[in-house]
């Protein structure tokens, strides 16, 4: 196929980054995502009443045969590609549930354009695959790390996983990928006092650590702006003990304001899409795992691509179709604002 024109929006924005959901499904229960434990839905009725039930959650996950094969999700990258998307990121749900995920690795490292290749996951199962991914093309990954005392991991996850998370992160540096990315969601009087520790974990392993915002895309729809501790708040509590030097973007488009450590080892990142949004830089599209197209996180519209996939549409007829949706990407989000609406999936069904 040709090369068509690019991925570009109404507002003069090109697209270069496509992220995928592999599943909606999680092995963990984290209380800014699922929060189905009794630990999370205790904390959000304690301190904001504003849980709707007082019985846990119980996700509706997305039927097998409604996911989009490993087939349809190489053909999709393919046509991406020729479209100019230069990135992929595989996501879930935790996409190390997706049976067979190291073969679409395989499948999507080999074709021809792409630049970047990377997954972010909560690093439960990733040393059972870990080496066979770096094999298989991956070129980099990331991991969800949110505490670093072992009860409240569990307190946030629903999980006691603290140690194959470690494990997990110590492996993917041995395996060579670089950098190693490491995320933590910080939320008011939940992780906010380990912020010097977890900062501390980054400078002492050499990692690229990411502090985000608590974001409104949880399922029991219980986000609070009480709860987020903003960018700003982030960034002066850990200058008060770690001095940092400014790190240039990446590109326009990068999510994190980056800072080094002064001692060379290692880099805090800030992404605040609440307090600080960067959506005019956004060049990002996802793919859910039943096969719809996303314009923004936090569209409230859905585009069915699955239906094309699977009724005989061309690779140009699909190309022109992704040029359609692309064109109606929003301006921005309105978290904060009266008139914002959460979207009607969380965030496990949209993917990260």
């Amino acid at each position: 196929m040709t090369r068509a024109p690019g991925l570009i929006d109404s507002h003069g924005r090109t697209l270069r980054d496509l992220r995928i959901s592999l599943t909606d499904r999680c092995n963990f229960r984290c209380m800014y995502c699922l929060p189905e434990t009794e630990a999370a839905q205790n904390f959000y009725r304690g301190h904001w009443a504003h849980l709707p039930n007082p019985a846990p959650i119980v996700p509706q996950w997305v039927a097998r045969s409604l996911l989009i094969s490993f087939e349809e999700i190489a053909r999709v990258v393919r046509v991406a590609i020729g479209l100019g998307i230069q990135k992929i990121r595989l996501t879930g749900g935790e996409p190390l549930l997706r049976h067979g995920l190291e073969e679409l690795v395989a499948r999507i490292a080999k074709i021809p354009g792409l630049e970047d290749l990377a997954m972010t996951t909560n690093g439960f199962l990733f040393p059972q695959k870990a080496r066979t991914l770096r094999e298989s093309g991956l070129h980099r990954i990331s991991f969800s790390l949110d505490s670093l005392d072992r009860d409240n991991f569990k307190k946030i996850t629903g999980r006691d996983g603290l140690g194959e998370v470690l494990e997990s992160i110590r492996l993917a540096q041995e395996l060579g990928f670089h950098p190693v990315k490491v995320n933590a969601v910080v939320i008011r009087n939940i992780n906010d006092h380990e912020l010097g520790s977890l900062v501390e974990f980054a400078r002492e392993k050499n990692l690229s650590f990411r502090f985000i915002e608590f974001m409104p895309l949880d399922s029991a729809r219980a986000w609070q702006k009480e709860m987020v501790v903003t960018g700003a708040e982030i960034l002066n509590r850990i200058r008060e003990r770690f001095e940092l030097v400014p790190v240039a973007p990446e590109n326009p488009s990068a999510t994190a304001k980056r800072w080094a450590f002064a001692d060379g080892r290692g880099e805090i990142g800030v992404i605040a899409p609440v307090s600080e949004p960067f959506c005019g830089q956004c060049n990002r599209i996802r793919l859910t795992a039943d096969g719809k197209i996303r314009t923004c996180l936090f569209s409230v519209a859905e585009h069915d691509l699955r239906s094309l996939l699977r009724n005989g549409a061309s690779d140009d007829e699909i190309a022109n179709w992704l040029r359609g949706v692309v064109w109606q990407k929003e301006a921005r989000h309105h978290i904060g604002e009266p008139e914002f609406v959460s979207p009607p999936r969380s965030m496990s069904c949209i993917g990260g």
